[in-house]
Order: structure tokens, then C-alpha cells, then sequence
């Protein structure tokens, strides 16, 4: 079993601190970012990504403008351990199933389709991924962002209303903290290859690179398939 990283620590010491010293309550505001990781000795970089971690598995909601919030039917879950980790794994490799199937095909039609200003988002976009994964950034938006760009480029309305599945994926990945630093790697060396085709026009490239990166994330996180 793969160690368990700082973020994931904390997040295991705040899923006890919620469900076995009761220290909050469901529905309960946690404490400002500043008070909470000082309690936790952690710097607050670990802590966002530790509350990140359990919001991702439905402990905790983020209220934009409010707060972090201890979620109501967290009692509903099981401890924080396997088959918390297990629902992450499940969930994961569905979204990534789902988007094995429509992003190479929308990757082939942005070749095809994109104006001169939409392949300039899309290159610059890729370089704003590769530029947070260089300097050890979180690249959760930067990664969203480069692959709506891709998806509203290929000008197909109803590719566009699976964004919210890119999404809920990169962000779901990400946060799982699973080989961060493998995954990682393999997002930087397999977008390089999918902007080549991209910049070249080439669909049967593009389609071809963006069905190789599907399949590297999801056997660097080892969603395994039937």
C-alpha cells in the first residue's frame, strides 16, 4: 500500500476529529484556515488540500463566500479508511471511462474546427498546465481550463454539456492525492504530445494523444478495467 502523504494525514486526523472526538458537529462551520492548521501543525497549503481530500468524498462542503462546512449526511459515511478510498477509486474510474469516450473524438474535431484564436487559447492554456506542474502549483484549474478550451473548440453543443464531467474528474484525481507525482508527470509529457497534434491539425494525431493520456491517468491511478 502506497504511504500515506502529509495531506492525507491530515485529512485521516480531521475525519476523527468529525467523527470519533465529535470535535464538530453536522452542519458545523470549521474554524478559519490560519486557527485550524496551526491546531493541526500543518502549513495551510496541506490543510486546503487535506479539506479538499474530504470534500471530494462528501465529509465536507465548501460554501463559496461562507466557509467550510462539516456536511450533513457525513454521519451517513463510513470511516474514513478503504472503502472511503474505494468509492474515490469507483467513482474515478467512471469519469475517466466516460471521458475515454467523447474527449478523443472532441480532441479530433477541435483540429478541424477551432479558429486561429481558439488554438491560441488551447496552446496557451496547455502552457499555463505545464508551468503549474513545473513549479509544484496546484494545476486543478489550469487542467480543467485546458480541456474545456479543447472541448468548446470542437463546436458540438452537446460536448460541451460534458464539461462538468471533465471537471468533477480533474478535480477528483487530483485531490485523491493517488501517485500525485506519476500522474503528474505523464499529464505533462502526454499534453506536450497532444498540442503537437493540435498546432499540426492533425485529428487522427490529436484523437490518438488524447486517448493515450486517458489511458496513462488511469493506470497511473490504477483504475483498472475489465
Amino acid at each position: 500500500m502506497e504511504k500515506e502523504n502529509l495531506s492525507q494525514q491530515t485529512a485521516r486526523r480531521l475525519y476523527s476529529m468529525i467523527a470519533a472526538e465529535q470535535k464538530f458537529s453536522l452542519g458545523d462551520k470549521l474554524p478559519n484556515e490560519v486557527d485550524l492548521s496551526q491546531e493541526l501543525g500543518v502549513s495551510r497549503a496541506t490543510l486546503r488540500e487535506a479539506i479538499r481530500i474530504l470534500t471530494v468524498q462528501g465529509v465536507l462542503e465548501v460554501r463559496r463566500g461562507l466557509g467550510t462546512f462539516v456536511a450533513r449526511d457525513a454521519a451517513e459515511l463510513d470511516a474514513f479508511g478503504l472503502s472511503a478510498l474505494e468509492r474515490t477509486r469507483e467513482r474515478l474510474r467512471d469519469l475517466f471511462e466516460v471521458r475515454s469516450i467523447f474527449e478523443p473524438e472532441a480532441a479530433a474535431f477541435a483540429c478541424l474546427r477551432a479558429g486561429p484564436e481558439e488554438l491560441s487559447e488551447i496552446l496557451r492554456r496547455g502552457r499555463d498546465v505545464e508551468v503549474c506542474i513545473q513549479t509544484g502549483q496546484d494545476r486543478t484549474q489550469a487542467d480543467r481550463a485546458f480541456h474545456a478550451a479543447i472541448v468548446r473548440a470542437a463546436h458540438n453543443e452537446f460536448l460541451v454539456r460534458l464539461l462538468p464531467v471533465i471537471d468533477q474528474a480533474v478535480e477528483t484525481a487530483i485531490a485523491s492525492g493517488q501517485r500525485r507525482e506519476q500522474l503528474a508527470q505523464a499529464t505533462l509529457r502526454d499534453h506536450a504530445l497532444l498540442l503537437e497534434f493540435l498546432q499540426k491539425r492533425d485529428p487522427e494525431g490529436a484523437r490518438h494523444a488524447m486517448a493515450i493520456h486517458m489511458r496513462h491517468a488511469m493506470d497511473e491511478m490504477a483504475l483498472e478495467q475489465p
